[in-house]
């Protein structure tokens, strides 16, 4: 089956071929994790998709939400693989939202690990009053 003429091909595969995961397998995980939506719905990995559909995939802290532009079966280069699909403005806009959010530390204190002991005294005594 020829990627050009191919009207429907499974969401894994697809998936693979777009080059958000580096195998059928991680991404099959994927979308039996609850990672991955097709037109805001969770599915499964046999899913056949079409131009058109609307995913919402998360991978680590990113969430992205594309069009299937086109479909392919088979995974070519970057460049390539880029025009398989269109990212919204608004999650683009989003995932730099939060990735300056994540490098400027506001969403969570970062902490060297355990407090050591005279750490631990100086909390209580601060507790304490």
């Amino acid at each position: 089956m020829q990627d050009s003429q191919a009207e429907k091909v499974r969401l894994d595969k697809w998936l693979w071929a777009a080059r958000f995961f580096k195998t059928r397998a991680l991404a099959k995980a994927a979308i039996e994790g609850g990672k991955v939506h097709c037109r805001g719905e969770r599915c499964k990995a046999s899913k056949e998709i079409r131009v058109g559909d609307e995913l919402e995939i998360r991978a680590g802290f990113d969430t992205r939400t594309i069009r299937v532009i086109q479909l392919s079966e088979v995974r070519r280069g970057a460049p390539e693989a880029q025009q398989l699909y269109a990212e919204r403005a608004e999650s683009i806009a989003l995932r730099e939202q939060q990735a300056e959010m994540r490098k400027s530390g506001i969403l969570g204190v970062q902490t060297d690990g355990r407090p050591n002991k005279k750490q631990r005294r100086q909390l209580l005594q601060w507790r304490e009053g």
